[in-house]
Formats: C-alpha cells, structure tokens, sequence
C-alpha cells in the first residue's frame, strides 16, 4: 500500500470537514502549503487551543472557556426564557439578530432514530431539570424546521407539559426542510417574534 505524501495526507484531512468536497479542500492545502509559515503555524494552534480549552458551559451547553458561557453569565440575560437549539451555531445565528435577550439550551443534535440517536443521546433531560429547577417560565423551541428537528420539538414540549412553562415552537417564518444556520437575520427575527405555543 502506498503512503499518502503530505499534501494528500492534508487533503483528506480538510476532506472529513463538514461542506468541504475534496476539490475545496484540495485548493484549501495548496493555499496552506504555499501561504506564510506563521499564518500556517497560526491556524494550527488555534485548533489546538480550541480543542484544549473549549468546554461545555455547565447550564446551557453551549461552548465556551469557563465554567458558565458569557450568556448564562450575563446579569441581563432573562434566566426565565430559555431558547432551546440544536448546535452552537444555530445559538449564533440567533444572538445574531440582537432582538433576544433570553437565555438558550443547547441539545448538541436531534432525535434521529435511524441514526441511532435517541433522547438520552441529547441534552433533554438537563433541560427538563433546569426548566422545573430554575423556575422558567417560559421555553422557545428553535429546533431546525426539518422532520426530526420537528419531532424533536414535540418530544420536548411532552416532556416540559407539567413543568409549569409555557412552550413555544419559533414560527415556521424559517422555510420547512432548511436549517437555522443558513436564515438570515430578518427572518429569525421574525420567527422568533411570531413564536407559538405548543400544547
């Protein structure tokens, strides 16, 4: 069997990237290879740092470098309104559209049964905990608009029924079958605004 070479090697690394085919990642190692020795060097430490010293916010899931995320930190943050998420990016996209000023729950995926991925597989049953703990008052549903992501949010809203917060799916202002990380900010504002509540 013959060795990759290192440029190879690099492709098919940049290759298992998410979105990246192998023709990107092909034009990505070249510029790698051929850029500025401290911009390549840079780029590798960041991903070490990342790697090293990114966790799991404790209350929320989210990533972060301390033991609370700067949004479950924050003083101003409404801790009674809880937007619950798939990733870390959809929890961007959001924060993006600055008209939220709530809190978040980050599931970190969703209920997938045929890929093996069921409720105790996701941050459900912290979000159930802190949601009767903390005494929320109300919880914002902003799983993707996808069928899973949707089953997803019913299994949630089942689950939070006697918790005492009302529970609100975002509004499908978000186009059925796309993914939060791709609206823009006009339309997650709108979907958060036009947010209706689930029973």
């Amino acid at each position: 069997m013959t060795q990759q070479n290192p440029i190879q090697s690099l492709v098919a690394s940049l290759s298992r990237l998410p979105g990246i085919g192998e023709k990107t990642a092909t034009r990505l190692a070249l510029f790698l290879v051929n850029c500025p020795e401290d911009h390549a060097r840079e780029l590798a430490r960041g991903i070490i740092d990342a790697r090293e010293k990114i966790c799991f916010c404790t209350q929320c899931f989210n990533y972060t470098e301390q033991e609370l995320c700067s949004i479950c930190a924050h003083p101003d943050r409404d801790a009674r309104v809880v937007c619950v998420v798939e990733t870390p990016g959809d929890l961007l996209s959001i924060e993006r559209t600055a008209s939220y000023r709530g809190r978040y729950h980050v599931l970190h995926g969703v209920i997938s049964p045929l890929d093996g991925i069921g409720p105790d597989q996701l941050r459900i049953e912290e979000l159930v905990k802190r949601t009767r703990e903390q005494q929320v008052r109300e919880v914002i549903l902003a799983t993707n608009p996808t069928m899973n992501g949707n089953a997803t949010a019913i299994y949630i809203a089942g689950r939070l029924k006697d918790s005492g917060a009302s529970v609100y799916r975002i509004a499908q202002g978000v186009p059925s079958g796309s993914d939060i990380g791709y609206a823009d900010q006009v339309t997650l504002r709108n979907a958060l605004e036009g947010r209706r509540e689930m029973k």
